[in-house]
């Protein structure tokens, strides 16, 4: 029988959930179980594709083309899993499914409210898509707003008491002034959360400071749950220790317990890596550097995935990562007369910084300067990673610069430029903005056996990763560029489309037209990525005449085991990992 696991939220947003929700599931999927997840939204938005990243920070794009809420993407790095657009369910979903059947005449002669039929909906969305795969022992999922919550109360009788678990996060405040931990809003939440019908199984404090054993026993008696049940999740200097942290507090045996699961109590070989890497993190000295050139740039979860691989990259070749965020629209030459020391300050981030990466993005805000940073790097010869709009706009630059072509431009840009070196698809359809982009994974052919990129894939023909992008490289002036040694390494299946881009007697030029961010995982670093920090440390050209694997002291231990399947590991030729 699936066992089902619901976590909620109290206080405040932003509080943890999806890294608790996530870390609950590693933990069991390190005792041999088989985890999915769900993420529960309220918003009336069929998917998040149109959100702004300033609101939500960025939209993580799943194998099928889903454009869903970045937790997912969290879910995917720990899990080490794929999921569908399924797993991201929202009020905009559900209403719509609902008002479909309607039409059908599935309810001819009933009156559609929100009880029943609303709350069935959910429930039945949450149990087709926690068989999906159909091996999966657990489903974590959590939400994020009251309208679900009667369905839940509804579930929890469904499928019976132990199948159904809840694990509750609230926020434990310390005001600075006493120094004192305060109890008072996770009482006020629970006590919410009851008086709607759910009752909490765990509840995990979120502190920044360990919670003290009165604290622990004054919530234990005014929520009504053991001392054990509630479990205390401070602040740690790497996320990858939430796992670790829940496990030292007895958490897995407390859930085999609960929800009556048979788990095996031996040392976990997965956990030791996690393990290993947390302290890993924690030892670096070592510094690299990476200017991170974009719009977005006040609120970092807008490029969470872009942060995570650079971190992976970073953790894999023993270096602490410094990120450098530059608002792009600051390096134009336009700010230096309106706010000069906003554009020293920024100019003086680039330059000192150690490679240099221009992520993706919409909108003709801040495009110039993007296209300024990469004929830094280009000429300064600085390590360089384009990711979708930077890989375009990297043609952009070349062409005015080396091919001559002052006006040349994307038409997303500039619809009127005479030399149009990206252009939008012909399948895209502009009467629409919400899933109407190129989406999803899709194949690259490399299209030489030279090119670096192909052999930080290990040698790989083809790769295939995820894309979201409405506009393309002209395929039509190729040429022109090959000419001048700016060459297009990969294509899609039907070589029409331009994938991948490399220049010629440079460190690290590099631009893809997909998002490798968002398949990178903590011990499987995305290979772009790699590259970039492993040329922006000066290490690349030794790792690759090594045969693409890092020094001894770099690799995890083969006591270890591993979180992902040995196959994996070894196309990146990283880490040797023992098959034990």
């Amino acid at each position: 029988m699936m066992k089902y696991i619901l976590v909620t939220g109290g206080v405040i947003s932003g509080i943890g959930k999806g890294i608790i929700a996530s870390s609950v599931g590693t933990i069991l999927k390190s005792c041999g179980l088989h985890v999915t997840a769900i993420k529960i939204d309220p918003y009336i938005n069929i998917d998040a594709g149109t959100f702004s990243p300033y609101e939500h920070g960025e939209v993580f794009v799943l194998d099928d083309g889903g454009e869903v809420d970045l937790d997912l993407g969290n879910y995917e790095r720990f899990l080490d899993i794929r999921l569908t657009k399924d797993n991201n369910l929202t009020t905009g979903k559900i209403y719509q499914s609902v008002i479909n059947k309607e039409r059908r005449g599935d309810y001819l002669g009933k009156t559609v409210q929100v009880v029943p039929h609303i709350t069935d909906a959910i429930q039945e969305w949450v149990v087709k898509q926690a068989t999906v795969p159909v091996d999966d022992d657990v489903c974590t999922f959590y939400i994020e707003s009251m309208p679900f919550i009667e369905a839940f109360r509804q579930f929890q009788f469904k499928v019976k008491r132990e199948n159904f678990c809840n694990i509750h996060v609230s926020l434990i405040p310390q005001p600075s002034a006493t120094g004192e931990q305060k109890t008072k809003p996770t009482q006020n939440s629970v006590r919410e959360l009851r008086g709607l019908g759910l009752s909490p199984d765990l509840i995990m404090c979120r502190c920044s400071t360990a919670l003290e054993n009165s604290v622990k026993e004054k919530i234990s008696m005014f929520c009504h749950v053991e001392p054990q049940q509630v479990i205390c999740v401070q602040d740690v200097s790497s996320i990858y220790r939430v796992p670790l942290l829940l496990e030292d507090q007895g958490v897995v045996s407390y859930l085999s317990r609960r929800l009556n699961m048979p788990i095996e109590t031996r040392p976990r070989k997965m956990l030791t890596k996690w393990k290993e890497m947390s302290d890993r993190s924690d030892r670096l000295l070592e510094h690299c550097s990476i200017a991170l050139v974009g719009k977005y740039t006040k609120f970092s979860d807008s490029y969470a995935s872009v942060i995570k691989a650079l971190e992976h990259s970073a953790l894999a070749i023993s270096h602490k990562l410094e990120v450098k965020y530059i608002d792009s629209a600051y390096l134009e030459p336009s700010t230096l007369q309106e706010e000069p020391v906003k554009y020293h300050e920024a100019w003086q981030k680039l330059c000192s910084a150690d490679g240099i990466l221009v992520p993706g993005g919409f909108g003709v805000r801040g495009t110039e300067g993007k296209i300024h940073a990469i004929n830094w790097a280009r000429k300064q010869k600085k390590p360089f990673l384009g990711v979708c709009l930077g890989m375009q706009l990297a043609v952009c630059e070349f062409a005015r610069n080396m091919l001559g072509w002052k006006d040349a431009n994307s038409t997303e840009f500039d619809p009127e430029s005479k030399h149009p070196v990206v252009i939008d698809m012909p399948e895209h359809n502009p009467g629409q903005m919400g899933g109407t982009m190129r989406l999803g994974k899709r194949r690259t052919i490399f299209k030489t056996n030279t090119s670096v990129l192909r052999k930080l894939y290990g040698d790989a023909e083809y790769v295939e990763e995820r894309h979201r992008h409405r506009f393309e490289v002209n395929p039509e002036l190729k040429s022109h560029f090959e000419e001048k040694g700016f060459r297009f390494v990969g294509q899609d299946v039907e070589g029409e489309r331009m994938e991948v881009i490399e220049l010629d007697d440079h460190p690290y030029f590099i631009g893809v037209q997909y998002h490798p961010e968002f398949t990178s995982r903590p011990i499987k670093p995305s290979p772009p990525y790699l590259g970039l920090l492993l040329a922006a440390a000066g290490k690349l050209q030794s790792y690759l005449q090594k045969g693409c694997r890092l020094s001894p002291r770099d690799t995890y231990s083969d006591r270890s085991g591993s979180s992902t399947p040995d196959s994996e590991i070894s196309e990146l030729k990283l880490p040797s990992i023992s098959s034990e």
